[in-house]
């Protein structure tokens, strides 16, 4: 597997079980297209993650849908 781009592996720091499973796979996802960055969207019950067009590869956007 490719290595994680470094904002990444720093967003993933200090971050619990569930959360890395959850988006884990997306950010390797976007590793591997290597064409859009992330996403994540995060509601007081649902956490989602997925690749984004808008979004340049390496980077992640974090908010509230």
């Amino acid at each position: 597997m490719n290595e994680l781009p470094a904002a990444y592996a720093e967003y993933l720091q200090g971050r619990d079980e569930s959360f890395i499973d959850t988006v884990l796979p997306v950010l390797k996802q976007s590793v591997a297209e290597k064409t859009h960055g992330v996403r994540i969207t995060m509601n007081p019950h649902e956490l989602q993650a997925r690749t984004d067009p808008t979004i340049p590869f390496g980077e992640i956007f974090e908010g509230v849908d």
